[in-house]
């Protein structure tokens, strides 16, 4: 017993039953580098095993078809170097049932077919192995490539282009529709939020710049200042005084008169966009109470023109919003008047235009009759 299996005994084969060896007589014992006798004598001198060797020899010219598939099968009478090499005689091993590895059971006859079954069993390992070989090495190229290819495709996924693509130098500039800026028309044309009850820090700020005087009449310097805290626009305000003091239908009508903005200098006058609060205040310096509809005024005793910017900003119900830069031109008209020398007057027929000295901020119709709202000291008809 050995290693708890039973020794199988066979009479003969290739495992070998000479007295003068260790083991000899135990089949089943695989003996180390015993040399067997073949049909030309033993095998002399050291070197591969035959079946290595004459695994890779030539089929013999001849052979019969068995012979020429078995191509790494042993050659009986093969003569190498001048000599005639014999087959190997070892008996081909089998597989039990438990794993243990065993003389392979065979009968009397088929010594010869057992030797080249051992040798086609070699032969189809030999070649399995080199398959194994060859597919381990095809899935081993796969996978380094497949591994070059995925850090490809993540460094492509990463960045947004391939490895050896040059990256753009920087982030696109994102392009934005520039807004369209308003006209002067349309700027007049709008209202702006301002309250009625505001009343600002009063202090003011010169409007920079200047506008020559367009005519060849009397000329009238002036300078244009806005209060301070109100976020109204004062280029626009300044801009349209200068419009609509020079129109044809305006004081400057026949050539008469011709006005020229400054923003530094002595003025004849300054134009003072301000709050409710502000303007009231400096109204009351030439006793004018400007509270009660909370309007515009003349302060003659001082330089100031007060225009009041919750008027400028939000109209009037008697002209309304659809009009509004009439109403505008009103108010810049009806206050210079009153520099100029001009009092209050209405209209005096029903359906006339209103003067733009009568107080159209306040009413348009009275005792029964119907006027229509004019901005202009010269209107055209």
């Amino acid at each position: 017993m050995r290693g708890g299996h039973p020794e199988q005994r066979e009479a003969g084969g290739g495992w070998g039953d000479s007295a003068g060896r260790a083991g000899a007589g135990r089949p089943g014992v695989v003996l180390p580098r015993q040399r067997q006798a073949g049909p030309d004598g033993p095998r002399r001198g050291k070197g591969p095993r035959q079946e290595y060797l004459d695994a890779f020899e030539g089929a013999d010219e001849g052979s019969g078809a068995v012979e020429d598939l078995d191509v790494f099968a042993s050659r009986t009478g093969r003569v190498r170097g001048g000599r005639q090499r014999p087959a190997p005689q070892e008996q081909p091993l089998a597989s039990a049932a438990d794993g243990a590895t065993v003389p392979a059971q065979r009968g009397d006859g088929d010594a010869v077919s057992g030797q080249r079954q051992g040798n086609k069993g070699r032969a189809f390992t030999g070649i399995a192995a080199a398959a194994v070989t060859t597919v381990l090495a095809v899935i081993v190229a796969g996978q380094v490539t497949e591994g070059d290819d995925d850090g490809a495709a993540q460094s492509q996924s990463a960045t947004g282009h391939a490895p050896d693509a040059q990256a753009p130098a920087g982030p696109a500039p994102s392009v934005e529709p520039s807004a369209t800026p308003l006209t002067y028309d349309q700027k007049m044309g709008a209202t702006y939020p301002l309250s009625a009850t505001l009343k600002g820090p009063g202090k003011f700020d010169a409007v920079p710049g200047s506008d020559k005087a367009p005519g060849t009449g009397q000329k009238y310097r002036y300078r244009v200042d806005i209060e301070q805290g109100m976020g109204l626009d004062g280029g626009l305000f300044a801009e349209a005084v200068q419009k609509t003091l020079n129109d044809k239908r305006s004081w400057a009508h026949g050539g008469a008169r011709t006005f020229e903005r400054i923003s530094s200098g002595k003025p004849d006058f300054v134009i003072t966009l301000a709050s409710p609060g502000t303007t009231a205040t400096w109204c009351a310096k030439s006793g004018l109470d400007t509270t009660e509809d909370n309007v515009s005024c003349d302060s003659a005793a001082t330089e100031r023109v007060m225009i009041n910017a919750y008027r400028w900003a939000q109209g009037s119900k008697t002209y309304g919003d659809k009009i509004i830069h009439a109403y505008r031109q009103m108010l810049i008209n009806h206050e210079v008047g009153h520099r100029l020398g001009n009092g209050h007057v209405s209209c005096q027929k029903d359906g006339e235009l209103a003067p733009v000295m009568q107080q159209q901020t306040k009413f348009l119709d009275h005792d029964g009759i119907h006027c229509r709202p004019n901005p202009w000291p010269y209107p055209t008809r």
